[in-house]
């Protein structure tokens, strides 16, 4: 009986042992994959400028410390009383009113749970409304802004979570230059 006992114990026990210790974590962990942080949430998917083709950021995002701090929870983009405001990309307006004396519109982003706000518009659309990358959403209220001089205010959540709304642009609208090839060392140069 003695050989048998070693045998369980030397060649039968360990196996089993380094299987559930392998395979119990795999078995209670969470299926559900951990949140991206922000600026992997934030796909470049805008298609234009939600005013002008590349116009000014007068105030940057800052992103509060806590969920009630002191912050700047979009960007300040200079724009002239009467200009047109542009959904930056396809989407679904989730909210056309006013809040605060300001006139806003919030555009649910189509694939996304992002959306956009902008202000102060006034609303040429409804909510409920399927608008199209670059088509207008409205235009900047002469009154209501909260920059020195005129501009719209652009932000961007993702749920509750204040986002920064740059990320949503790609490098060639955010004028990064444009690409450039460059020459290939080694390959003949065709004749003729």
């Amino acid at each position: 009986m003695r050989p048998l006992v070693r045998y369980v114990t030397n060649w039968v026990i360990p196996p089993l042992l380094l299987a559930f210790a392998v395979l119990t974590p795999l078995a209670w962990a969470d299926p559900s994959p951990p949140e991206k942080p922000p600026g992997e949430r934030v796909p470049a998917l805008a298609r234009t400028w939600p005013v002008g083709t590349r116009p000014a950021v007068l105030r940057g995002w800052e992103p509060p410390a806590t969920v009630y701090a002191a912050g700047h929870r979009g960007v300040d983009l200079a724009a002239a009383p009467g200009t047109p405001v542009r959904a930056v990309a396809a989407g679904r307006v989730s909210y056309a009113g006013r809040v605060a004396g300001r006139g806003v519109v919030a555009v649910a982003l189509a694939g996304t749970s992002l959306r956009t706000t902008y202000e102060p518009v006034r609303a040429e659309v409804t909510k409920g409304a399927e608008v199209g990358a670059g088509q207008a959403v409205g235009t900047v209220e002469g009154t209501g802004s909260h920059c020195p001089e005129a501009c719209v205010h652009w932000g961007l959540l993702d749920g509750e979570t204040y986002l920064n709304p740059l990320d949503l642009m790609p490098p060639w609208l955010l004028g990064h230059g444009p690409s450039r090839l460059l020459p290939v060392l080694g390959v003949p140069v065709p004749s003729g």
